[in-house]
This record gives structure tokens, sequence and C-alpha cells, in this order.
């Protein structure tokens, strides 16, 4: 299950994709699967990069995939890349755990080039917020959510860095009730009321049956538990051609008014 939409990502083949805050691997190898493109997941947790690479390996051995991926540990803040290294940098449900979350999109910047697409994806604000009101415990373990965003907000976070904003939709509102009845129920997890809908949520993922598909897409407007926003970086300034100098006596054979 992926929250960003391929198809707003403008893949060619040969790009240089960074999936920042990979965890266990699901948007890399979507598109190690589907594109001809080098993927770079990037996560802190060394358990959720081993995981990536152990659901990578079956694909990679039947030679299913399309693209290269590889995993491996690094720091948002402090990305070993060099500038301008990345055709399209993706970050999926990652900026809400982090403190100093512009310090992360910064560094997106930094290694994204020019005309480069970036999709963020957070959880919506309605959703996240019952959440909230639901649970202390869910916002407050280690390592969870530590802020709500606004879709407002962190557009403007990134506009401010000069990205142009072009698309956005909501995804997974299938997923939202499950989160509140976990939130509801905390540390209650066999409670049949959590383990019935997560059957139906794995039902819903496998068999892709059109009445849910279609209950989904009317639904995510208002309960997508999913905020996606996609950004263009601005393309370089092309360098300013300075005049040629003339000498007056040349200017006025070619015309020219000085």
């Amino acid at each position: 299950m992926i929250t960003v939409d391929p198809a707003l990502l403008n893949l060619k083949p040969g790009q240089r994709v960074l999936d920042l805050g990979c965890g266990e691997g699901r948007h890399a190898i979507h598109l190690m699967l589907t594109d001809a493109v080098d993927i770079f997941g990037i996560d802190l947790s060394f358990r959720d990069i081993s995981t990536a690479n152990e659901r990578a390996q079956p694909f990679i051995a039947a030679g299913q995939q399309a693209g290269q991926v590889q995993f491996g540990m690094g720091d948002a803040l402090q990305l070993p890349f060099a500038d301008d290294f990345f055709d399209v940098v993706i970050c999926s449900e990652v900026l809400e755990h982090i403190e100093d979350y512009q310090g992360v999109l910064g560094e997106i910047h930094r290694v994204l080039k020019p005309s480069g697409i970036f999709a963020a994806t957070v959880p919506a604000f309605f959703p996240e917020w019952v959440c909230w009101k639901l649970s202390d415990a869910y916002h407050q373990v280690e390592g969870g959510h530590i802020r709500i965003f606004r879709e407002k907000q962190l557009r403007r976070s990134i506009e401010a860095l000069g990205h142009q904003f072009f698309a956005r939709h909501k995804a997974h509102a299938l997923h939202a009730p499950y989160w509140w009845l976990k939130c509801l129920l905390w540390g209650r997890d066999e409670h049949p009321a959590i383990t019935t809908y997560h059957r139906f949520l794995v039902w819903d993922l496998m068999q892709k049956p059109r009445l849910t598909r279609w209950l989904e897409k009317l639904c995510n407007p208002f309960l997508g538990k999913s905020i996606a926003l996609y950004f263009v970086k601005p393309a370089r300034a092309e360098t300013e051609i300075a005049p040629i100098k003339t000498s007056n006596k040349e200017s006025a054979e070619q015309g020219i008014a000085v």
C-alpha cells in the first residue's frame, strides 16, 4: 500500500529517486518493480532497513524488478549525498515525527535537482486530530507523532524554499476508522473490533474489490488518513549573456543606437 501517486512523479528511465524515511520499503520496492529508475531508500532504523532489504530480495531473485534499489541508514538532517543529486524525492509519513522538520526540508531542497519533483505526505489534520483526542499514548510513544500538520502550514514551508506546488490528494480513508479504534482501545490489539477491521483491510489490500475502491475514493476528500502534496523545485536561472561591446563606428555601421 503506497501513499504517493507514481503518476505524478513524472519518472523517466535512469532517474535517481530518494525515498527519505523509507521505513520497510513500501514506496521504494513498488517503484523498483514498476519503473527503470535507481531508488535509494534511507531510514534511521536499522530494523526497518533490514526488513526492506528482506522484502526486496524475492523480487530481485525472481528478476521481476524494472529498476534498482539500495537501502541504507542515514540522518535526514545530514544526507550523505551531493547537491542536486536526485531527480525525485519522496518523503512519506516522516515529517510529523521530526522536531526540526524544516531542517529536513532544507536537506531535501539541497539534494533535489533543479526542476526535480518533491512529494511529501503527512497524516491529514482531521483524522489525526481524532486520534490525538482518543489516546495520549498514540502520540507520546517513543518515535511517535509530535505534531499535527495543517495542509497550508506544510505547503507554505515548502513553498518558502521556492518550490512550486502543482498537485494534492488524500489517501487511505478506509484506514482512518481502524486507527480510531486502535486509539479508543489502546493496548488492546486483540479486541475483536480491531482484529476484525484489520482482516477487512488486509482483504481489501489483496483483493481490491470495486466496491471498496469506489468507497475509499468517495471518502478520501474528507476522511483520507494522509494528505499528499507535490512540488517542483525551481529551475536554476540561466546565466545572463554579457552584451558585446562595440565601438560607436561599428554600432553605426550595424544600425545600433548608442
